[in-house]
């Protein structure tokens, strides 16, 4: 699924709860693979397998410093879900509009 620039890989990454913590550790900035896994009480391997998955969807970027691998997230993957959002929202405040239009019309039919 291609819509607004955002591929269904992006979903697929984020909908795995490790990969999903592991951007939330990201935000607040680079980490290595070595304070991702210390973190989240993951082994190494096991973060850098998430890792792996979170690089190839393009979420994160990877720097070599030394013999560490420090990640950083990229915005371009949340900027397009944003957009795409978007294109929903629209949906929702008429829906959010309808359903207010409706109680008020309950609640005048209640007033004696």
């Amino acid at each position: 699924m291609k819509n607004s620039g955002m591929d269904i890989t992006t979903l697929s990454a984020l909908a795995e709860t490790n990969r999903m913590n592991i951007v939330q550790l990201l935000r607040d900035g680079p980490l290595s693979v070595g304070e991702i896994a210390d973190r989240l009480g993951l082994r190494q391997p096991q973060a850098s397998k998430h890792l792996k998955v979170l690089s190839d969807s393009g979420i994160v970027e990877v720097r070599i410093d030394a013999n560490r691998r420090i990640y950083t997230l990229r915005s371009e993957p949340f900027q397009a879900m944003d957009i795409w959002l978007q294109s929903f929202r629209h949906m929702t405040e008429e829906r959010l509009d309808n359903l207010d239009h409706y109680l008020r019309e309950l609640q005048n039919k209640e007033k004696p």
